[in-house]
């Protein structure tokens, strides 16, 4: 059975992502769960292997 590939991780995401998980406390599943995307992404965001130049978001993401 193939995997579906995770879709990339915008910047404008990568501030919302950052926000959730510094701001709101979320654990990285959380957010990615919320995001749609895997949270083997959302570690190389929060690790800096992606986007580290991107600050958090000053608000929430908007559903």
């Amino acid at each position: 059975m193939k995997r579906k590939a995770s879709p990339p991780i915008t910047p404008e995401m990568a501030a919302h992502i950052k926000f959730l998980i510094k701001e709101r406390g979320l654990f990285q599943h959380q957010a990615a769960a919320l995001l749609g995307v895997n949270q083997g992404r959302v570690s190389e965001l929060v690790n800096g292997k992606t986007h580290p130049e991107v600050p958090p978001a000053q608000g929430s993401f908007p559903f």
